[in-house]
């Protein structure tokens, strides 16, 4: 009891007998007056309070002038900062002030006569507050042979100028420091060196114009504020052993405790080996091919003292041969019936059973119930899948992983094309869980002779994109598991496919699958629908809704149908969900009826907004009776039409039902009276002289030429220049090769008038040696087309044989329009026009 109030009494006897030698030594505190008075030449002025006031202190300021300064003109006046405050007509003023804000505040008097003012005196008041007491104070030094230094908090701000002393004392000597830091709001000190051997006691004293305080005394020996510096380290891994290292460091001599601490970079937590004596030490159960951070801190005294900053060392543990077990599933398709695709897949060791960086995967196949059986084939790959078209038989599937130090335990799969007596589990269930996550459920196999060794649940979004997600997720359980909550690239929203297998030893049963989503909402579409009509009802079909639109599950369609201006509630046709159906045909509608029909999907959560909508008319048995009819009537009249005996009878019944006009025969050319004047005088050809002649104004008249009698055949010029030109016109003509009758010759009186045509008929040679071919004006009766659209001339005349048609270019077709010379009758579609042969 007397312990507990000697020490306290002690300690506060020291620190205020210190205190009083430091303020003889280094500190001034000074008493406040009561009020301040500033002396000037043209006047004074005065307050009652001193230089230095806390914020809400009430100033009284008064201002005098001497009397020679006082006139009845001037006013006398008292500003702060510029702003008067008070004015009074006489020699003195005077006026209260409240102090509200900090810092210096500036109070001047001064005459104002008119406008000038005149400076009489000033004086200047100080806001802020009294230190507070120092606290948290704490003394340091970094190394065994270093300097001290001491910290405090100052505390508020006080706004004004205020000194900090830290007194140092050993029980006989004290030492007085003042700061010389600017910080305002901690307060640091560097002391001189200290002994191990004493005990030091350091107090804070701070004073300013409005009051002092002090610290609680800090009571230390200088082993209990030395921080030692990190140690130096080193850290060895063996090489036969990946999980096991040594560690090597050296510090300061007076430092000989030490810790340490360590942890994988990944990870936040840390191991912590305490108390190490020596500078050596052994780790052990370390992870192979994982980087470390290694720190270590020492301090000088066991229990006393400060422990050192920690020293960083980071490395990475050698590798080590891989032990964990490959989880492999498998996928097996038939190509045909003599080969089937085997993709085989599995998951990536974990870092700690890798053991390191995985080099490679070895795949082996190895076919079952051969009777010599091959050795097994080893495919080396870096991706975690493997596909590989084999023969329609039982193999063995074995993969390993390897790394720079070894190979992985193999993990092994068998497959099996006969899985009938390998059930498949029984009431497979999915339910939402909610947070992306779906609890799957079943039970056993029922009746099953093999065991159960574990299950296999598989699941896969039922739109996946098989490109960029190759196979399905998968997670494999132990046979007592009959549930369990997948979680694995599960999102909202989504349908997934979800499989259950029973493992038969090595070998996979038959599937149990089922649908489920973690959570869903109404599909945001209705599906597209299609409608075709047909004899007694329609038939609707329709698309699945895009996969981002079904929002979860499908679980059924509604088909609506409802007669068009109706109110009548449609007739609503409920489908549940299944892969293979995408049509209803809906019968008992009825016909000569327009139907407005439209769809909607939905989910667990509720009914989505319809798709399309079509409207479709159901024709009654009238129309159809009239579209049957209509094609029988056709396709007798198309088989009467074809017996010649009733196409006449048919033909006779046209001609007297049908109009006059309609019967009557297209004229024939021949008959008309051009073409019978023309035959009338086929022996005569009149050419105009300007044909021939190169000017009208210079003719002359031919001379006389005799000539010798000859027989000649009596046919017309045109048609001896038809005989001239056949040499080189179309031959498939018959009438060509007619033998000519001879006649003589016309009379000497007879000569002139033939001049005109004896000249016709030389140009006629000379031309038509020059002439490549006569098909340019004559057409081909055989070719013509011109029968397509006149109707062809019979011989109504047998005095008159078939007249051919030849026209004659005697000068360039630019200036000379061709002859015609025709015999028999003349029909159009023996007659061939060109157009590029008229002159323009």
């Amino acid at each position: 009891m007397l312990f507990a109030w000697i020490v306290p009494a002690a300690i506060w006897l020291l620190v205020h007998f210190t205190a009083e030698a430091c303020s003889k030594g280094t500190v001034t505190l000074t008493r406040l007056p009561h009020g301040t008075a500033e002396i000037c030449d043209k006047g004074n002025m005065t307050a009652n309070t001193a230089s230095y006031v806390q914020p809400g202190t009430s100033i009284t300021l008064s201002c005098q002038l001497n009397p020679p300064r006082y006139t009845d003109q001037c006013r006398i006046a008292i500003f702060f900062n510029s702003s008067e405050l008070i004015s009074n007509y006489g020699s003195s003023v005077s006026t209260k002030f409240l102090v509200q804000t900090y810092g210096k505040h500036m109070f001047t008097c001064k005459t104002v006569c008119e406008y000038m003012k005149k400076l009489i005196c000033g004086i200047d008041i100080e806001s802020g507050n009294p230190p507070d007491e120092p606290r948290n104070v704490s003394c340091i030094q970094y190394g065994t042979d270093g300097h001290p230094t001491c910290t405090w908090d100052k505390g508020r701000l006080t706004y004004i100028n205020t000194t900090y002393v830290i007194q140092l004392s050993n029980g006989t000597d004290v030492l007085c420091v003042s700061e010389e830091s600017l910080n305002k709001t901690f307060g640091s000190l560097a002391l001189s060196k200290l002994n191990f051997d004493s005990t030091y006691t350091v107090v804070v004293a701070a004073a300013n114009e409005l009051g002092s305080a002090f610290s609680q005394p800090l009571v230390f020996m200088l082993i209990d504020i030395v921080k030692p510096h990190p140690p130096n380290f080193l850290v060895e891994c063996e090489n036969s052993s990946a999980t096991n290292c040594t560690f090597f460091w050296h510090n300061e001599s007076q430092a000989q405790h030490c810790r340490l601490r360590y942890r994988p970079l990944t990870r936040h937590t840390w191991s912590t080996v305490e108390s190490l004596n020596s500078e050596k030490c052994s780790l052990y159960g370390l992870e192979p091919h994982t980087a470390y951070e290694f720190q270590v801190s020492c301090k000088i005294h066991p229990e006393r003292g400060l422990w050192s900053n920690w020293r960083v060392y980071q490395t990475r543990t050698p590798e080590a041969v891989p032990t964990g077990l490959l989880d492999i599933w498998y996928r097996q398709q038939d190509m045909d019936s003599q080969w089937q695709n085997i993709s085989i897949f599995w998951k990536a060791l974990s870092k700690s059973e890798a053991g390191g960086r995985i080099l490679q995967y070895t795949v082996t196949f190895e076919a079952l119930d051969q009777p010599r059986p091959p050795a097994g084939e080893a495919h080396a790959t870096t991706q975690t899948s493997y596909t590989r078209v084999v023969p329609r038989v039982d193999y063995k599937i074995t993969v390993t992983a390897e790394n720079s130090r070894g190979r992985s335990p193999p993990a092994s799969i068998v497959t099996d094309l006969g899985i009938q007596d390998l059930p498949p589990p029984q009431k497979v269930s999915a339910v939402a869980m909610g947070n992306s996550s779906i609890l799957i459920s079943w039970e056993p196999p029922a009746k099953s002779t093999a065991c159960v060794s574990g299950y296999v649940v598989e699941w896969a979004d039922t739109q996946r994109n098989t490109h960029l997600e190759p196979h399905s997720a998968w997670v494999k359980l132990p046979a007592s598991n009959v549930s369990t909550v997948i979680a694995e690239h599960i999102k909202d929203n989504v349908c997934y496919q979800i499989s259950v297998f029973a493992l038969y030893q090595d070998r996979a049963g038959q599937v149990a699958s089922v649908r489920g989503h973690s959570g869903a909402k109404a599909p945001s579409a209705g599906p597209q629908m299609y409608t075709t009509p047909q004899a007694n009802g329609i038939l609707v079909s329709w698309e699945d809704i895009p996969a981002h639109e079904q929002m979860g599950c499908i679980t059924g369609y509604h088909i609506y149908l409802q007669k068009k201006d109706r109110e009548e509630a449609p007739d609503v046709y409920a489908i549940p969900d299944t892969t293979a159906q995408h049509s209803l045909y809906i019968t008992n509608l009825q016909p000569g009826k327009h139907y407005t029909l439209w769809m909607t999907a939905l989910t667990a959560a509720g009914e989505g907004p319809w798709g399309n909508t079509e409207l479709v008319y159901l024709e009654s048995a009238g129309d159809w009776m009239t579209v049957v009819l209509t094609c029988s009537f056709f396709i007798f009249s198309a088989c009467i039409c074809s017996v010649p005996p009733a196409r006449k009878v048919l033909h006779s019944l046209l001609s007297v039902l049908m109009p006059q006009w309609q019967s009557k025969a297209i004229p024939d050319p021949a008959n008309a009276t051009w073409a019978k004047n023309y035959m009338s005088t086929k022996a005569e050809l009149n050419f105009p002289s300007t044909l021939f002649l190169h000017s009208t104004g210079s003719f002359e008249e031919p001379k006389t030429t005799e000539v010798e009698e000859v027989f000649v055949k009596t046919e017309p010029l045109a048609l001896q220049d038809k005989l001239i030109f056949s040499s080189i016109g179309t031959r498939g003509n018959d009438d060509w090769h007619k033998e000519p009758e001879y006649k003589p010759l016309p009379s000497t009186a007879e000569v002139y008038e033939q001049q005109l045509p004896d000249l016709y008929k030389r140009i006629v040679v000379e031309v038509t040696e020059h002439t490549q071919t006569v098909s340019e004006y004559i057409a081909n009766p055989i070719t013509n087309k011109a029968t397509a659209y006149l109707p062809g001339v019979t011989d109504t005349t047998e005095d008159h044989p078939e007249l051919e048609c030849n026209p004659l270019s005697i000068f360039p077709t630019t200036f000379l329009t061709p002859v015609l010379s025709c015999e028999g009758n003349l029909t159009l579609d023996t007659v061939k026009i060109n157009c590029i042969s008229f002159t323009r």
